[in-house]
């Protein structure tokens, strides 16, 4: 494992840190867990397909195709609980934003074997917009992601070009300017962990591989950091040190 230094000037440089293999020791257990969870989902009858319409998402091969959503995994399992407070995970998310650690949610995204549904070229700000940046995402891999599985790709470096104005996420423009087929794809393996910037301008391509690929985001900021207005479900769980921007009306809507 490289030092903190290392992963923190990786992280300011690159706007992505790969940890290979952090919760390798976890990834039997979170994959059952991650499967059970679908399986609940597909029971249930709500609508789990959190694919993305419009002209790009089409370009790229989204039509008729499926990827399978739900936030807050660790409502679900106490396993994945169990993942989100795990000494290796906590010390890399720290190298990189510091010793206060707070969650703001959770996502699980299943892409079914071949007809696994892309994401457009984006940034994750608007989303839930934090005063300082500090917000990241860790994609904790449960299978292998391979560039035919859809994993993602992003733009080394984009981060540092700061909050790019842009419509659900995306626009025109920001697909013109950096198209998903130059962007660098970022390949794991289960049990490696993927943090990136929620300004890092990132996407997938569809699965058409013959495997499913599965990951969980953790969504992450600095407990000294303040979020601005947002509908977003928020947890607002620390997870190590100390959260100073919560207040009562904030955590009575955490939701």
């Amino acid at each position: 494992m490289q030092t903190a230094t290392s992963i923190r000037q990786t992280f300011e440089d690159q706007g992505f840190f790969l940890a290979k293999g952090l919760l390798r020791h976890r990834v039997a257990e979170l994959e059952t867990e991650f499967d059970r969870i679908v399986g609940q989902l597909m029971a249930s009858g709500e609508d789990i397909n959190a694919r993305w319409g419009g002209a790009e998402a089409d370009r790229i091969g989204g039509a008729n195709t499926v990827v399978l959503h739900t936030h807050n995994v660790q409502q679900y399992s106490a396993a994945w609980t169990r993942a989100l407070l795990d000494e290796a995970f906590l010390n890399v998310a720290e190298a990189i934003v510091g010793p206060e650690i707070v969650l703001h949610h959770t996502k699980l995204f299943q892409k079914p074997a071949e007809l696994g549904a892309p994401f457009p070229m984006h940034q994750d700000w608007e989303y839930f917009p934090f005063e300082n940046d500090t917000m990241m995402a860790g994609i904790i891999h449960v299978s292998d992601a391979t560039d035919a599985m859809g994993c993602l790709r992003v733009y080394p470096g984009s981060h540092k070009l700061g909050r790019l104005s842009s419509a659900q996420g995306w626009s025109e423009k920001l697909v013109t300017d950096y198209p998903i087929e130059r962007a660098t794809p970022l390949e794991a393996e289960p049990g490696d962990v993927l943090f990136f910037h929620y300004l890092t301008i990132h996407g997938s391509m569809p699965n058409r591989s013959d495997r499913v690929r599965k990951t969980v985001l953790a969504q992450l900021h600095s407990g000294s950091d303040r979020m601005e207005p947002s509908s977003h479900p928020y947890e607002g769980l620390v997870l190590r040190g100390w959260n100073h921007a919560m207040t009562r009306e904030n955590a009575n809507r955490a939701k």
